[in-house]
């Protein structure tokens, strides 16, 4: 299982979200900002997904592609 030592980890909201801002480069545009803002908020929700089990085998997601791909 993953360690909660991800970007995002015991971190507030707001202290993620300024973190990811501060990184940027200054002449980014607020489309720039919330597209980095989603990006980090989808994989800090993907790496808990895994840490609490709720994935699906990479064996099990090539037999579904298989059945689709027909």
């Amino acid at each position: 299982m993953l360690k909660k030592n991800y970007i995002i980890n015991m971190k507030t909201a707001k202290q993620s979200a300024m973190n990811v801002i501060n990184g940027l480069p200054d002449d980014s545009s607020y489309e720039d900002i919330m597209e980095r803002l989603y990006f980090m908020q989808k994989v800090e929700a993907g790496l808990k997904d895994v840490e609490e089990g709720k994935v699906i085998p990479h064996e099990e997601v090539k037999n579904r592609l298989n059945k689709w791909l027909r």
